[in-house]
């Protein structure tokens, strides 16, 4: 599991994008991180855990699509 140190005013989802592109992952990020569940603000300096997760594919669409 890698770290991620936050800056003045990152927030849970902009966080997801910086590391993976995208926010959809900021529920793997809050739940890598349970003690830090009650931030919307981060403070510069507050250090994360980043979770290895599986990036799915958003260009592959379901076939009802």
């Amino acid at each position: 599991m890698s770290e991620y140190t936050t800056i003045q005013g990152d927030t849970w989802d902009l966080i997801s994008f910086k590391i993976w592109e995208n926010e959809f992952y900021t529920s793997d990020l809050i739940k890598a991180n349970p003690e830090y569940n009650n931030i919307v603000f981060f403070n510069a300096g507050t250090v994360l855990n980043i979770p290895e997760i599986e990036i799915i594919d958003e260009t592959v669409k379901p076939p009802w699509a």
